[in-house]
């Protein structure tokens, strides 16, 4: 995705897709065309928390790989390379290689790019935001999270965008507990999103998350109550992760089929936790002790 005249995002060049060794253990999905991931459930056993927990970990440390990584003049297929190799090198599939078509081992969004961006030989400016999207796959289970960085210094608009969607996820995190629908969740981030003009991303959500990399379950960052009725169970593992633009939450996507940015091209930004939920509220099994610098 390197800019075109006016300093939009457009398509770049795609290097060839990188190796995982045959000794790790794939996901169902990869490379098939046609499959099903629904069906399985939603909630866990104390076993399988924590095989998720350890897949999480993996996934949020890559991104902490990244973090050490970002600054002007890297390319998005630089991050590519380093997420990819963290996961492998601690035994986990990269959980986008191969899913649906998609041919690289995580997602990097670069400034008007809403999500699903496809590492390439975009060379990160100064000023830029790019969120990058990691899941990793190990026994089993898979954790998701993904991170928006600043590459060098950035304008004020951009650092308060970046800043107010993490407390939107944060925020829309501490909302979900059990016995509340999932819709409180979206109630929570769009009511605060609002009090600086943001808009909410409608059509891309949270998910449930685990056996499978798409549950089904539906975690909206809206508020619509009587479209989201699913009740949050203790035991439950799902994401959130809002999308904020500073303009409208129209979106359209490129001829890849994946990269979708903002309509007006506004700037957006993105965080992502896979969470379990306990009696008393939800864990982040995707923490990381690395901040967003």
């Amino acid at each position: 995705m390197p800019k075109d005249a006016q300093g939009h995002m457009i398509p770049g060049l795609h290097s060839p897709r990188l190796t995982v060794p045959a000794a790790i253990e794939r996901p169902f999905y990869v490379d098939v065309k046609d499959f099903d991931e629904t069906g399985f459930g939603d909630t866990y056993d104390d076993e399988e928390i924590e095989r998720i927990r350890e897949s999480s970990r993996i996934a949020a440390g890559a991104l902490d790989a990244i973090a050490a990584e970002i600054r002007p003049g890297i390319t998005t297929d630089h991050i590519d390379r380093v997420g990819h190799d963290y996961m492998v090198s601690h035994g986990a599939y990269p959980s986008t290689l191969g899913y649906s078509g998609f041919q690289k081992s995580l997602c990097t969004s670069v400034n008007e790019v809403i999500c699903h961006g496809i590492p390439d030989d975009t060379v990160l400016e100064e000023g830029d935001i790019v969120n990058v999207d990691v899941t990793a796959f190990k026994n089993g289970m898979h954790g998701d999270t993904n991170r928006t960085f600043f590459v060098g210094e950035v304008s004020q608009e951009a650092r308060d965008l970046v800043d107010r969607t993490l407390e939107a996820t944060l925020r829309g995190i501490r909302a979900a507990k059990p016995g509340r629908q999932v819709s409180v969740i979206g109630r929570t981030i769009e009511k605060y999103a609002k009090r600086f003009g943001y808009s909410s991303v409608r059509e891309y959500t949270g998910h449930g998350v685990g056996r499978q990399f798409h549950s089904g379950l539906i975690i909206p960052h809206y508020d619509d109550p009587e479209r989201f009725t699913d009740v949050i169970e203790e035991n439950m593992v799902f994401t959130v992760e809002p999308m904020l633009t500073i303009g409208s939450p129209r979106w359209t996507t490129w001829q890849d089929g994946w990269t979708v940015t903002t309509a007006d091209r506004s700037l957006t930004a993105q965080f992502e936790h896979t969470i379990v939920i306990h009696a008393d509220g939800a864990e982040i099994l995707t923490g990381s002790l690395v901040e967003n610098s």
